[in-house]
């Protein structure tokens, strides 16, 4: 899950969240996404569930369990949902956790009276001021080789976190992916999902080779920056751009996004 905000000086453009769900399991190379707009700079997705009666949803996560049951083996739901989070900071962890999973939650509720499946919330963090060195000589160092896992020494003590340099810096310093584990329901040991989480790494379909991030964070990413190129700015536009054209954007109507055909959706065209 990922959310993406309008560009520096269009404080009134609506941010786009996207949600990224796998597929024809037992394979977990094929995804399906969902967007919607929300209000600016709002980083909290709130419409992960949108009752309209007691049996029925609009939300985004709607459509993401029956697609995994109509395309995978046995018609089946899943039992345990792995959850991704990119763009939040340590201060929104709670908000993920009380907003953005009870959200989820419920929505399960709705579709299957009898489903409660088992979560792990994990929180991918790129922006950050942490980097590894291999030393090469006493005077010179070189960038880590891929794959390599921190998670001692530079951890938060009290936390469940760990740093991972998937893929191989040929040019410049890597930067190692932040993952903060905020809740793990499945019970993984810290090799298991350290493993789990390297893996999905070598996925994406545009590489050849392993990314910084896990696959699912980049494919959300990409859903939601190519929704937002097709809202154009004149149609959220009520006047020229400034804090206070922010503010009132709050109470004013969100756009639609674009409607993609059944052949469209379900096919992975943000990639």
């Amino acid at each position: 899950m990922d959310v993406s905000h309008g560009p520096p000086g269009q404080a009134h453009m609506p941010s786009i969240a996207a949600v990224v769900s796998s597929r024809n399991w037992p394979t977990i190379s094929r995804y399906r996404a969902a967007v919607r707009t929300q209000h600016p700079k709002s980083e909290i997705i709130d419409s992960l569930f949108e009752p309209r009666s007691k049996s029925r949803d609009n939300g985004i996560i709607r459509a993401a369990p029956r697609d995994f049951s109509t395309t995978s083996e046995e018609n089946r739901v899943p039992e345990q949902i792995i959850i991704f989070r990119d763009g939040v900071g340590e201060s929104q962890f709670k908000d993920v956790l009380n907003n953005e999973l009870e959200q989820i939650i419920k929505a399960c509720k709705v579709k299957y009276n009898q489903w409660c499946p088992k979560f792990t919330v994990i929180v991918a963090q790129k922006r950050h001021h942490t980097r590894f060195f291999e030393r090469k000589s006493n005077k010179s160092f070189k960038n880590v080789p891929p794959g390599l896992i921190v998670d001692k020494k530079i951890c938060y003590p009290t936390d469940n976190d760990f740093y991972l340099c998937a893929h191989d810096g040929r040019i410049g310093t890597s930067r190692p992916a932040h993952y903060h584990v905020l809740l793990d329901e499945i019970g993984f040991t810290a090799d298991e999902l350290q493993k789990l989480v390297h893996s999905l790494c070598y996925i994406y379909q545009r590489s050849t080779t392993a990314i910084s991030v896990v696959a699912p964070i980049c494919y959300a990413d990409l859903a939601a920056a190519q929704v937002a190129q097709m809202i154009q700015p004149e149609d959220y536009s009520s006047g020229p751009s400034s804090s206070h054209a922010a503010a009132s954007s709050t109470h004013a109507p969100l756009p639609k996004p674009p409607y993609f055909r059944k052949n469209v959706a379900s096919t992975m065209f943000f990639c």
